[in-house]
């Protein structure tokens, strides 16, 4: 299919209607000389007087009328005395307001921005300047020129205007040098270019292949992809040729390079047992800060002696709870130990263990703080305890430095005054966000990490909780007996039977697990749409928007979470003939959308309406946090999103952030618990469909487990113990720093 033709628009811009300062994306309305027309697009800073070139096509928004969608654009310094009056009278250079900007432009006439660049000073002639204030328009005249100059310059190479206006900040007036001497820079986290976008940038400049920024930027980049997989770090061996392989070039650059980024100390190397390990920084400097602050607590602080028995014992019969023996070994191991581990599976007794720990804890006086990695799993384990939890970013709070680098209020210099500090779902917990909290706690504070070991580890850095309970020198007790009542349940049953590596029970038809047969994508695909819709919610009264979720095991796929989404919208929140719904991309966002965020945003401002005080308003919006869309305003390109009462408002352009979650993959329901869940299944999954991913699934659900699908592919997870392997070396460094 051939490009659409570009079509090509002069004019001046008669008003800036709407303006993002983060994304450069603008409504305006330009004289083209011989209509007005209406202009959206990124173009970083513009102003009303600028004379504009705008290349892109017509588009027709069904409430806007007639747009013109600009791809790429050109400023040009305004010509002649009254269209520079015009602009500087826009307020275009702080400093200059329509009274001087008539002033200056009387003096100087069509020289006017040709003085104001090249001989500032001569402004002092206009009645009102003083040189201070001469040097002050001045430099804002080049900061305006400057920024547009480096936007036009990456724009020429489709890198976005965020990304100029960022590179701006970063390197001033030498930002097209900096990045034509080194396109890679753009790759800094000020910046936010992806590499292989900065490698096009390098390909267009001409830069060699082999060349050491290359090398450099590239090495650097293959590591932090392995963390956006999960690796702490990756073995040198391994890292070489395939850095190699992806730049195309001789193994020998890359080792060489790698050599030199060593001595840089931008890159960290770990010998351990003979094998290699590159890191980044920030990476190594985390693990071995948990190594060694663990060491110092297991060291420093000692075991209380004092038996709790006649404590349990009493608890017992206070709360008609007899304690199997793990549970009390548990019990007097978290009030004795001042750090501690404890796992277990679905029906081990896990939370009532851990109120037992709570509640002893709270009768001799200590401050506990209760934390988990989500809202959703804080609000899970509030509810189960009956004691108030917190996200651990909550806990820690959030700010932003001078340098609007975001960074933890709590710190190694601001401590937490708790004497207690409960981590719940630890397998969710990476290795940034532990060391965080550990740099957070005073040395006396007392640890309790609880999780699932058998779970799915992480989506981001580490195995926190695999490596501590492998180092084998933390404390720890696995809960493995399955109490009665909840040996009655097939989902707890079947959850053991998977971890175990047996098939679960598929044929029962009489408890809370079932399995239903499909012979293909599409019939897997109907009869989800189907239980979701009309069968779960006729027989068993479930709301079909929040008791019912739907998992998957990936996005892709006529089972994945994109196609289901589609389907489960267009049954469960159809198009209701209102102008409520907006498109991003493929994806339709209407009010009434279930919907979930999917990364960290620490500065989306929210709001509980009916409550005051310091509840009533907050700050942060966290990945895996899942909402209802209940308002829209199209004209203002705004819309609410209601997270469990918290109330947040999104520009649209921030739907980037937001996926729809009447499906959502496994991995992003870990810490959520489910009145239903539907797993759909395919002999599609590949390597996707392993015994974590089943496992985890299937003790999301509280009340109905129900497969769909393909028979084989159920065999197929069980048997597959592949998991997600994690190069790390937390468990080492633990065993090497705390010794025997």
């Amino acid at each position: 299919m051939a490009e659409e033709k570009l079509i090509t628009l002069k004019g001046t811009i008669e008003c800036v209607i709407f303006h993002n300062t983060e994304n450069g994306y603008t409504v305006m309305e330009m004289d083209s000389g011989d209509e007005l027309v209406t202009v959206v697009g990124n173009m970083g800073e513009v102003n009303e007087g600028d004379q504009i070139k705008v290349m892109g096509n017509y588009i027709s928004h069904h409430t806007f009328g007639m747009q013109f969608n600009a791809v790429s654009w050109e400023v040009s310094i305004p010509e002649g005395a009254a269209a520079i009056e015009r602009y500087l009278a826009s307020g275009a250079v702080k400093g200059i307001g329509p009274i001087l900007a008539k002033k200056i432009v009387g003096v100087f006439g069509d020289k006017t921005l040709t003085i104001i660049e090249e001989k500032p000073e001569l402004l002092t002639e206009v009645k009102g300047i003083s040189p201070a204030k001469a040097s002050k328009i001045a430099e804002e005249f080049m900061r305006v020129f400057g920024m547009r100059q480096v936007m036009v310059f990456l724009a020429g190479f489709n890198i976005p205007v965020s990304a100029g206006v960022n590179a701006w900040k970063a390197y001033g007036s030498l930002a097209v040098d900096v990045v034509k001497a080194n396109p890679f820079a753009l790759c800094t986290d000020g910046i936010g270019v992806n590499f292989n976008a900065a490698d096009e940038v390098r390909r267009q400049l001409g830069i060699a292949d082999d060349a050491l920024c290359r090398l450099n930027a590239g090495i650097l980049y293959f590591l932090q992809t392995q963390q956006w997989e999960g690796h702490s770090c990756y073995p040198t061996r391994l890292l070489i040729p395939e850095t190699a392989e992806m730049l195309d070039v001789p193994k020998e650059k890359v080792e060489q390079a790698a050599n030199q980024l060593l001595e840089r100390e931008s890159l960290v190397s770990l010998s351990r047992e003979g094998a290699e390990f590159f890191y980044l920084p920030d990476a190594f400097k985390a693990e071995e800060y948990i190594a060694t602050r663990i060491s110092l607590i297991l060291r420093s602080v000692p075991n209380n002696e004092t038996q709790w028995d006649k404590h349990i014992a009493g608890l017992e019969i206070e709360n008609g709870i007899e304690y199997a023996s793990l549970q009390k070994k548990a019990i007097n191991l978290a009030l004795s130990s001042p750090i501690m581990v404890l796992t277990g599976g679905p029906g081990t007794g896990k939370t009532t263990t851990l109120n037992a720990i709570i509640e002893l804890f709270q009768r001799q006086g200590d401050k506990v703080s209760i934390v988990a990695p989500t809202g959703r799993a804080a609000k899970r384990i509030s509810e189960l305890t009956g004691h108030g939890a917190k996200t651990i970013h909550r806990l820690l709070g959030v700010e932003y430095g001078d340098d609007h680098v975001r960074q933890f209020i709590h710190n190694e210099k601001n401590l937490l005054t708790c004497d207690v500090v409960v981590v719940d779902e630890l397998s969710m917990v990476d290795t940034l966000l532990f060391e965080s909290l550990l740099r957070a706690l005073r040395m006396s504070c007392k640890i309790i990490l609880v999780g699932d070991s058998d779970q799915l580890p992480p989506v981001g850095m580490g195995n926190v909780l695999k490596d501590l309970v492998t180092s084998e020198r933390i404390p720890s007790v696995k809960l493995t007996e399955i109490f009665r009542q909840a040996a009655e349940s097939l989902i707890v049953t079947n959850a053991h039977a998977v971890i175990e590596g047996t098939m679960p029970d598929l044929k029962r038809r009489d408890g809370d697990f079932f399995f239903l047969p499909a012979a293909s994508q599409n019939e897997t695909a109907s009869l989800v749409l189907a239980l979701c819709s009309q069968r779960l919610p006729k027989a068993y009264k479930y709301s079909p928007m929040w008791d019912i979720q739907v998992l998957c095991p990936n996005k892709m796929g006529g089972v994945g979470t994109v196609a289901l989404n589609g389907g489960l919208q267009a049954k469960l929140n159809p198009y209701k003939g209102d102008d409520m719904e907006i498109k991003r991309g493929s994806v339709i966002y209407r009010v009434g959308d279930k919907v979930m965020q999917t990364k960290n945003n620490y500065e989306i401002v929210w709001k509980r309406e009916g409550v005051s005080g310091d509840e009533a308003n907050g700050t942060g919006v966290f990945n895996g946090d899942i909402g209802l869309i209940t308002f829209m305003d199209k004209s203002a390109g705004v819309l609410r999103i209601d997270f469990d009462g918290r109330v947040a408002e999104y520009l649209f352009e921030q739907l980037s952030e937001i996926d729809l979650a009447y499906a959502i993959t496994v991995h992003k329901s870990q810490g959520s618990e489910f009145e239903a869940v539907i797993l759909p299944l395919s002999n599609w999954g590949g390597r996707l469909y392993y015994r974590n991913l089943l496992y985890t699934a299937v003790t999301r659900a509280k009340r109905l487990m129900i497969i769909v699908g393909d028979h084989q592919a159920v065999r197929q997870m069980v048997e597959n113990t592949m998991n997600t392997q994690k190069y790390t070396n937390l468990s080492w460094l633990i065993q090497r720093e705390a010794g025997s």
